[in-house]
């Protein structure tokens, strides 16, 4: 049966509301309405496109046409017009329910997906209706701007636009949480994500994109959606500013602060005398920070922190004198670099440790 055939199977009792409408000059009554209004909702319910029950409509009106007399036949259009303003207003409304569902269905999803927090076969199952393969490893990007995100937003919608543009209907998930675009890709393909990285970056007008490691299961897509979102939040606190940071770079952050009470005594101890310098320690600390940044050249760091190289010179030298320690020795400034990584992952001398 093709779709015109199926369609007609919506059009019953309308040729008798036709004739009956033009024989009175009468618009159609309320139940009348409602019936059309019904009969659209169940259409789309089964699938069938508008435009083919509009042409099933006016076929149907021409059919009724001859049958009228003159005056009842100059009523036809008016009666035609509401008749099928009635129909496509249910067709519509079932349409947009449709779709609010289908969107209740992927949040749903979305957040069990990130969170883990449904039976993981089951999740498989409802993958595959949103492109995912959950048999496979993935990895998971998140990418953060000056302001949050959500689905239908400008922002969102050139990001898909160009990973549908490259990629075509490959099995790729994006979209937003809590504010973020997040892009989920098969493990094998990373320009996936690179390519995601490279557009959220310029749509989000600058924003920071973190990349997980992949995983392999359901349980690693929410394994490598937190490595994003922990890369993000120590990009914060230790102020990366690189637009793309992976995961994998920054391991040995988590692993300095695994103990974090010992962190917090060698930040303490090592740190500590930092305090008595006139202005307080965290001058003497930006110093610190920039030297190690620029891979301990002193001329680097000074343009970093705007000051002459003099000046900075000076400021090692106080530091040294202050923690004993020699920024300038391999095995000293060791131990200097990785208190000054702790402080700033603990927050020192801002906050209490």
């Amino acid at each position: 049966m093709t779709e015109r055939e199926t369609a007609e199977q919506y059009l019953e009792g309308y040729t008798e509301i036709l004739a009956s409408v033009c024989a009175t000059h009468r618009r159609l009554s309320r139940d009348e309405l409602e019936a059309l209004r019904s009969r659209g909702e169940r259409a789309a319910e089964a699938g069938i496109g508008l435009r083919t029950l509009i042409r099933s409509h006016l076929s149907a009106a021409q059919r009724v046409q001859p049958a009228l007399s003159s005056a009842a036949a100059a009523h036809l259009l008016t009666a035609v017009g509401q008749a099928v303003d009635a129909f496509a207003e249910g067709h519509e409304r079932a349409q947009h329910l449709a779709m609010r569902q289908e969107e209740a269905a992927r949040r749903e999803f979305i957040d069990d997906l990130l969170y883990g927090r449904s039976d993981l076969g089951r999740l498989a199952e409802r993958a595959e209706r949103f492109g995912l393969l959950l048999s496979h490893s993935h990895a998971v990007a998140v990418a953060q701007g000056p302001e949050p995100y959500d689905d239908g937003y400008a922002v969102t919608r050139a990001v898909e636009t160009s990973l549908v543009a490259r990629f075509g209907n490959r099995r790729i998930l994006l979209t937003t949480k809590d504010g973020r675009l997040i892009c989920v890709a098969p493990a094998d393909e990373p320009e996936v994500l690179a390519h995601f990285a490279k557009q959220a970056y310029a749509a989000t007008d600058g924003g920071q994109v973190a990349i997980g490691r992949s995983h392999a299961g359901a349980g690693g897509v929410v394994h490598s959606y937190e490595e994003a979102l922990n890369a993000l939040d120590l990009a914060a606190r230790m102020d990366l500013n690189e637009p793309v940071l992976h995961a994998a770079d920054l391991l040995v952050y988590p692993v300095l602060t695994r103990d974090r009470q010992a962190m917090a005594d060698l930040v303490r101890s090592v740190l500590g005398p930092l305090q008595q310098a006139r202005g307080g320690a965290q001058p003497l600390l930006d110093t610190l920070t920039a030297y190690f940044d620029s891979g301990c050249v002193t001329a680097q760091a000074a343009r970093h922190l705007n000051l002459s190289v003099r000046a900075t010179t000076y400021r090692l030298a106080r530091i040294q004198r202050l923690t004993g320690a020699d920024p300038g020795d391999p095995v000293q400034r060791y131990t200097l670099q990785t208190a000054v990584i702790g402080a700033r992952l603990l927050g020192w001398p801002g906050e209490l440790l």
